[in-house]
């Protein structure tokens, strides 16, 4: 719901403030037709209508402090030059090497062009709008170098942060404050909508499937060391050098520990897939991560007969449990969810770690609801390379609601250990970094492990190690 008014109201999500504890958490699948040719504010404003007599949903525009970054200016002079002639802008130029940091080469900025600049061009910093109170007039030149916060860890001593760089080479201040910004406060929706007219689902036929029109496979290069993913803005597909089993786990979200009865090849034989996917004239083609799992699904099973079923078998899954909980018991009135970034108290321990690439803010969240979303939670920005695949068990025994702040590097301990580190216990990195489960550990005091218990399996029937012809 939260989505819905966002998107009819032109708003960013965290601008919808108030409302029930259900607005983050329940989903809902809207389809609707338009005349041809209507506009996109014109569909908002429909959206509006839709939501108020379905949901019988009532906001009004007011004003809260919420979480922003303030530029100012420092206490000395600012180091920028005024701006000679020319197109304004700012160019980021790659870096000499892996550790050093990124340059921005900018040319006839205002300061409040360059604050609105800011937050996509450090967005691993900066969760929140950056907001001008420099008082600056005018235009200027200068350049910024800062160190991404994924290159932290290994940049030592030559690595800089983005706030780092704004006080040192360009005399001004980046900070974390609450600022008064325009909001939509929600003042009642219904969490069931009234029912569909009848007929509806007649003249509003579900779309086809979305299907690959040709796909090829073939062996791949022995060479080929690592496997490559490509997916252009054509409608395209490239995949090198991936195993069966590699793309089913995927497709099936699950562990390698997951399949069974799988011919050993599954693990050994690598495939390069080319695909175009179908699209009607004048549509972009469909190339959203659903799609493109079933679509891929659809191919393994037409091209190498694969035939699956699930069944439940003892496995090894995740479990949560309690070692020493420190845990905050949440306000009853706040929305659950969690999301990326500081809480609203603006404490980041990144800035004091730079080892710790994320942080997550949860609230009015039970350990059950907590334990459904920790493999979303895990695989956020890391969708190559992900942390956990496989529905994660809530033994906890805890069945209050909490706030509560979670901070880890992401990409680390993709396979928590069968028993976690104990409450308390520094990372295990001399760097600072924390994997998922060490930092579940030592700030929630919770274990997250890898444990056999009955738990759903995928069943290789059957799959014939040769491709049906291109």
């Amino acid at each position: 719901m939260t989505e819905l008014i966002a998107t009819a109201y032109g708003v960013e999500p965290d601008k919808v403030m108030g409302g029930p504890s259900w607005l983050d958490t329940d989903r809902f699948d809207v389809i609707a037709m338009a005349p041809s040719g209507t506009s996109q504010s014109a569909l908002a404003l429909m959206l509006q209508s839709l939501l108020t007599q379905r949901f019988q949903l009532t906001v009004h525009v007011d004003r809260k402090p919420m979480a922003a970054f303030v530029l100012s200016v420092g206490n000395g002079k600012p180091k920028l030059k005024e701006a000679e002639p020319g197109q304004a802008g700012c160019q980021r130029q790659p870096p000499p090497a892996e550790t050093e940091p990124i340059p921005a080469v900018c040319h006839g900025l205002t300061m409040a062009a360059f604050a609105a600049q800011l937050s996509s061009a450090a967005g691993d910093y900066l969760n929140a709008p950056v907001v001008d109170d420099t008082k600056l007039e005018g235009t200027w030149d200068f350049t910024l170098r800062w160190t991404p916060r994924s290159r932290l860890a290994n940049a030592g001593t030559e690595g800089i942060t983005i706030f780092g760089a704004v006080e040192k080479q360009l005399g001004l201040k980046l900070e974390a404050k609450q600022v008064p910004r325009p909001v939509i406060a929600v003042d009642h929706v219904n969490r069931n909508p009234t029912d569909n007219p009848p007929g509806v689902a007649a003249r509003l036929p579900p779309a086809p499937p979305p299907h690959f029109e040709v796909a090829t496979i073939r062996p791949t290069d022995p060479q080929l060391q690592a496997p490559r993913f490509q997916t252009p803005p054509d409608g395209q597909i490239k995949i090198q050098g991936v195993t069966l089993s590699y793309l089913i786990q995927t497709i099936w979200f699950i562990t390698p520990d997951m399949i069974v009865d799988a011919p050993k090849w599954l693990d050994t034989d690598r495939w390069d897939i080319v695909a175009k996917v179908a699209s009607a004239p004048g549509d972009a083609p469909r190339t959203d991560m659903d799609s493109m799992t079933a679509m891929v699904r659809e191919l393994l099973e037409d091209r190498f007969r694969l035939k699956t079923h699930m069944e439940e078998r003892v496995a090894r899954a995740y479990t949560l449990t309690a070692l020493k909980p420190r845990l905050r018991k949440a306000e009853a009135a706040n929305r659950t969810g969690c999301r990326e970034g500081p809480g609203a108290d603006g404490k980041d321990p990144r800035l004091a770690n730079p080892a710790l690439t994320r942080l997550v803010t949860c609230q009015n969240m039970t350990m059950a609801q907590f334990a459904e979303r920790l493999p979303n939670i895990a695989n956020a920005m890391n969708l190559l390379n992900t942390n956990i695949r496989s529905a994660v068990n809530d033994s906890t025994g805890l069945t209050d609601a909490y706030d509560f702040t979670l901070s880890f590097t992401n990409g680390i301990g993709a396979q928590p250990a069968l028993a976690a580190p104990p409450a308390g216990a520094e990372a295990s990195d001399p760097n600072g970094a924390l994997s998922l489960a060490e930092a579940m550990s030592s700030q929630l005091g919770l274990k997250l492990e890898l444990a056999k218990r009955p738990a759903p399996v995928l069943v290789i029937d059957h799959v014939e190690q040769t491709p049906a012809d291109n």
